[in-house]
């Protein structure tokens, strides 16, 4: 079970190019520049409606991010997480300015530091042992209710928008200097050795009515960034046996054969999100010394299969092909089977869709999250997959905020729908913005752009322990 799996609980909810290729696309800080002017227009367009989703939808009171919108909708952590990401680059960007940043940012984290933290069952607090839980209700910021967990991942996600904050201000006026000050004390708050249930792994979640959950997270997936945090932390520390007991099952997820094997898990957002705050190029750790090749190749690799699966389509589904693909967790049109080309194809509304056809809940919904955030991996794929989208579904796809979360061509069945809409000649398209998409999508576009969120933690005295005790060496790490 997943950090995006868990989202349902409260409501319904090979070919590889050359490394040639991905080191020339980025080729560092210096060819910046040059890769900005070379984007097409509507990467700035998409950008910048990216960044208006978290900028209009906010509590500004307190921060919080709405899981989705417009529906009406609880707070996610994570979203909060690449809110806080969101916000430094909208002033590199000029969509505000850095003061107006830094007081959102200000909002954010005083409200976090000040939450009511406790075991006490129910609603009565936000967060336990310096964790959050994984939903907040928007306007008091408590536990949405009984039934949300107390979340390792979600709240690792909200760490390090925080922590990404307090490296990017770096100011000497007061503002930014508590914006350095909460955020240390939220991160160092942290009891990471309290969720260790099962040492030396670190448990998923916990419910202060049924205790932890029974699910550790072991490789691969989304839940990387909780160990680099884990172990970096000055104050509750893991011991770097945690990260070999989270790589003991990888051989498990290797897919390929040599040269082109990689570590593979169906949904895409888990070959994003620890990407979006730590640069993976050119640092290893024991494992992926024995390979040959560091997480960023892992995730281009990935990338390459989601196109090489929409092109073999095997489902037959319409619109997929070598411009047209990228399936990850997200919205869907009804949970229904029904008759699809001859197959019995169960669709799904909020769903962990992957490749692997059925097995991995492919029923022929597309999210453009799963291609747009895969810009840094494989732009020469990426470009074209985004534009491609644009100009064929544009019209019903995108909307004041981007990209809405999901669509399906295919699903043109004439039956009520949980969610969004069918459009005659189109398919079904969903109406929602979710909050843990559109963060990958801005900051990933970023970090190709000009490496923003990845030089900032770069810096971070806690990345880098992290990474260090992880076993990693190499790169960056060395100066």
């Amino acid at each position: 079970m997943h950090s995006k799996d868990r989202r349902m609980r409260p409501h319904a909810r090979h070919t590889v190019l050359n490394l040639l290729l991905a080191s020339c696309a980025l080729a560092g800080a210096g060819a910046a520049a040059a890769r900005d002017t070379a984007l097409p227009p509507v990467f700035d367009d998409l950008q910048q409606r990216t960044f208006r989703f978290f900028w209009d939808t906010t509590n500004p009171a307190n921060g919080l991010v709405p899981d989705r919108y417009p529906t009406p909708s609880f707070s996610s952590v994570a979203a909060v997480g690449f809110g806080l990401t969101a916000y430094p680059i909208g002033v590199e960007r000029g969509y505000i300015t850095r003061q107006q940043a830094r007081d959102r940012v200000l909002a954010t984290l005083r409200f976090f530091r000040n939450a009511p933290q406790g075991d006490g069952k129910g609603t009565v607090a936000s967060g336990y042992k310096g964790f959050f839980y994984h939903f907040l209700d928007m306007k008091t910021g408590l536990r949405y209710n009984d039934k949300v967990e107390l979340s390792t991942v979600d709240t690792a996600l909200f760490l390090a928008g925080a922590l990404f904050c307090e490296s990017y201000f770096d100011g000497s006026d007061a503002g930014e200097q508590e914006i350095r000050k909460l955020a240390k004390e939220i991160y160092e708050r942290v009891d990471w050795t309290w969720a260790q249930t099962r040492k030396p792994s670190i448990a998923l979640g916990w419910e202060p009515e049924s205790g932890f959950h029974g699910y550790d997270w072991k490789g691969y997936n989304e839940a990387m960034l909780i160990y680099v945090l884990a172990l970096g932390s000055p104050t509750h520390p893991v011991q770097p046996d945690a990260w070999k007991a989270w790589t003991s099952t990888y051989d498990k997820s290797l897919q390929g054969q040599r040269g082109e094997e990689h570590l593979g898990f169906p949904s895409l957002f888990v070959h994003q999100y620890s990407h979006v705050w730590i640069d993976f190029r050119g640092i290893r750790d024991d494992y992926m010394r024995t390979r040959g090749y560091d997480y960023f190749e892992n995730s281009r690799r990935a990338t390459y299969a989601q196109q090489a699966y929409a092109v073999a389509n095997p489902l037959r589904c319409k619109g997929y092909g070598q411009n047209v693909w990228g399936i990850t967790a997200s919205d869907g049109p009804v949970d229904q089977v029904l008759e699809y080309n001859g197959t019995q194809l169960p669709f799904r509304t909020y769903s962990a869709r992957g490749i692997g056809g059925l097995k991995a809940y492919d029923d022929c919904t597309l999210a453009p999250t799963a291609a747009a955030a895969s810009l840094p991996f494989a732009p020469e794929i990426v470009v074209p997959a985004v534009l491609e989208m644009k100009q064929r579904y544009g019209d019903f796809i995108y909307g004041e905020y981007g990209f809405y979360d999901a669509f399906n061509p295919s699903f043109t069945y004439n039956v009520p729908v949980s969610q969004g809409q069918v459009v005659a000649g189109k398919g079904w398209v969903d109406k929602d913005y979710l909050g843990i998409d559109q963060g990958p999508i801005i900051a990933m576009t970023e970090n190709y752009r000009s490496e923003l969120v990845w030089r900032a933690m770069r810096k971070h005295p806690a990345i880098r322990l992290g990474l260090q005790r992880a076993g990693f060496t190499g790169g960056w790490l060395e100066k």
